[in-house]
């Protein structure tokens, strides 16, 4: 199963987005405080649309609450990874994956990061840019996680039904 962990965020923008995203994937989000913004703010609201009441969620006190109480494989992503994210392999699913990412402001604590260098990864990019948006970041790694899973569960098609278009919507056009 794969897990996204926020540790400690700070801009409720960003895990709006994140709930949605986690919400389109089956993904179980762990936020770990202190938080930087209240759940029930508006600005989660506006970010996650109205899918956030779908998103399955923990909060732990802090990183020893979130690590007593999971078991799995940890991944950390840091501008200071020596390997990128696609290098992984995320295709075990039988086990409970987690997919760590730190604060907008200072990413992942050194004293947290230390112990697992061997799953430390980052994000290729240039020199020009310090690191990229918490919620583009999470997006990049879990769907390349979804990819080596073969997107399991997840539509290829859009459904049949009222409130959506439909697998043939664009084959069926017909210009005027």
């Amino acid at each position: 199963m794969l897990n996204v962990v926020l540790f400690e965020p700070e801009i409720p923008g960003n895990t709006g987005n994140i709930m949605r995203t986690c919400v389109a994937t089956h993904t179980h989000l762990h936020l770990i405080k202190p938080l930087g913004f209240s759940l029930d703010e508006k600005y989660i609201r506006r970010s996650g649309v109205n899918y956030i009441d779908d998103c399955k969620y923990t909060v732990y006190e802090n990183w020893q609450d979130f690590e007593s109480k999971n078991k799995g494989v940890f991944y950390f992503y840091t501008r200071y990874g020596h390997k990128p994210h696609s290098d992984y392999d995320y295709s075990q699913k039988s086990e409970n994956i987690y997919l760590i990412f730190g604060k907008e402001s200072t990413g992942i604590p050194r004293s947290i990061l230390k112990p697992h260098l061997d799953t430390c990864a980052r994000i290729p990019m240039t020199d020009k840019v310090r690191a990229l948006n918490l919620s583009n970041s999470v997006a990049i790694v879990l769907y390349e996680a979804l990819r080596q899973q073969d997107y399991i569960d997840l539509l290829r098609d859009e459904p049949e039904d009222n409130s959506h278009k439909g697998k043939k919507f664009i084959e069926d056009y017909h210009e005027l």
